[in-house]
């Protein structure tokens, strides 16, 4: 296996043009990537095609990757090929999450919520695979099954009688300011995917700027660089 210094290196070459390097950066994270496909075995697609598919999300890694994330490119690739797999999916139907995985999600917030209330920062992903005794991507694919559900007309909680996030936005019994609530609501839904995902992270769920960029694999500055965008974006729109 590559060190990460390594990989860092293979990455430069590669978004320089060096195809040589890409196709060592793939063949040393082939493990991982079939890993991730596994997760998505049953789901009505082809195993030749997640590898596709995860395939794609990979080469946008190596583009999309910085050093300046402060991660491993193996932390930061999981979100990338998942997101990408899910995608695909989400588009030729749902994707359930299972039971155990849903349970494992909750055990590791509830970890990540201690945490940061004794020592005021985020576990990184290492500790946290040391912590449950997981791989590194099981932890970010465990993570990323609670970021589910992206729309805020679907479900907050994992039961089938749960509040929608929309109605997280508090009811106000006044016509202007309902229609406000509803305008909101369209705004949010005709954000990109990643905005959408900040916006309601952390308005919905009240994530703290380092939750999301650990979620995300970027930094606490680039999530806030963003959020402002985003809020400037949604005024626009008024």
């Amino acid at each position: 296996m590559l060190s990460h210094e390594e990989i860092v290196d293979y990455i430069r070459k590669a978004k320089q043009g060096d195809e040589n390097a890409k196709e060592i950066i793939f063949q040393n994270n082939a493990p991982l990537i079939k890993s991730i496909i596994k997760r998505f075995k049953n789901k009505g697609v082809e195993y030749d095609d997640l590898f596709q598919i995860a395939s794609i999300g990979f080469l946008k890694a190596i583009n999309n990757f910085d050093e300046s994330f402060g991660v491993k490119f193996s932390t930061y690739t999981v979100p990338m090929i998942i997101g990408e797999i899910k995608r695909y999916i989400r588009d030729n139907g749902a994707i359930k999450v299972s039971r155990t995985l849903k349970i494992l999600a909750n055990k590791i917030n509830k970890y990540i919520g201690e945490y940061q209330a004794e020592y005021n920062d985020a576990p990184t992903i290492e500790h946290l695979s040391e912590k449950f005794e997981i791989p590194p991507e099981e932890v970010v694919i465990a993570l990323d099954s609670a970021r589910m559900p992206l729309s805020i007309y679907d479900k907050f909680t994992d039961e089938d009688d749960g509040q929608e996030l929309i109605e997280k936005i508090p009811y106000v019994d006044n016509e202007e300011q309902m229609i406000t609530k509803i305008h909101i609501s369209n705004i949010i839904e005709g954000l990109d995917e990643r905005e959408k995902k900040i916006i309601i992270l952390r308005y919905f769920r009240d994530k703290t700027q380092s939750e999301i960029a650990e979620t995300l694999g970027v930094s606490q500055v680039q999530v806030s660089r963003l959020e402002n965008k985003i809020i400037d974006k949604i005024r626009l729109k008024f």
